[in-house]
């Protein structure tokens, strides 16, 4: 596994994949909270908070991890490189670990650099030091939860199709939909009872949730629940790979 997943990562860093991925999320979140006018801005927001990153971040990563994974199994089986892992002394579920934790690994790459952001917040408080530090640590916490979803989510369309591009739309669109999808149908009221319980299913709840610092074991266990759903997928198109 340690191979594989050294391997997945040489080729982020040594081409220039990782830094445009990293580069991209901070340029668009630094754009959004700091640059342009608008509601998301936050030093015109007339209060010290991160809401608005914490709004923006989830819709970026909806397309910035499906473009990291893409390539992740879809190269392996239109080279027929994925034969050789195969054969290799190591198990399909190596394969699938090795390169989800290499995806992570990117992705906590970029977050980590907006930690300063929390700083930015502190010091711009009235008074100074004006920070809910419980909220923000529950809506980090959640983007990671979230982050890591969607990279299950995008290894696992990556092995639907040989083309990167269709791997790309497929990862995106599936990744839209669990986070927003059942929020939205929920918003229309059209199944009575049924709406919460709907909207539970989609991560949008629990990610929010998760940002207003409540650590419910539910929304730990939901987005466990996924990420290993799609790992499972994942393995499973493996080994059914020919």
């Amino acid at each position: 596994m340690k191979p594989i997943l050294i391997k997945e990562l040489n080729l982020f860093f040594a081409s220039p994949i990782a830094y445009l991925v990293i580069a991209l999320y901070l340029i668009l979140n630094g754009l959004f909270l700091w640059v342009f006018e608008g509601d998301f801005n936050i030093l015109h927001a007339g209060f010290a908070d991160l809401n608005s990153y914490f709004f923006i971040a989830p819709w970026i990563f909806v397309f910035l991890i499906p473009a990291i994974t893409m390539r992740s199994f879809s190269d392996e089986i239109n080279t027929g490189t994925i034969e050789i892992l195969k054969t290799k002394p190591i198990t399909n579920w190596q394969i699938v670990l090795a390169k989800y934790s290499s995806t992570l690994i990117l992705v906590l790459v970029a977050i980590v650099p907006t930690l300063i952001y929390i700083y930015s917040i502190y010091q711009l408080g009235n008074p100074i030091g004006n920070i809910e530090f419980g909220t923000t640590s529950g809506s980090f916490m959640g983007l990671f939860f979230l982050a890591s979803s969607y990279a299950a989510i995008g290894l696992f369309a990556s092995t639907i199709s040989k083309n990167q591009i269709v791997s790309f739309i497929i990862g995106a669109f599936l990744s839209f939909f669990l986070f927003y999808g059942f929020e939205a149908l929920a918003s229309y009221n059209i199944f009575g009872n049924l709406d919460y319980s709907i909207q539970n299913l989609g991560m949008f709840s629990h990610f929010e949730s998760m940002s207003k610092g409540i650590l419910d074991t539910r929304d730990l266990i939901y987005f466990i629940s996924v990420t290993f759903l799609f790992l499972i997928l994942t393995n499973y198109r493996i080994e059914n790979e020919k």
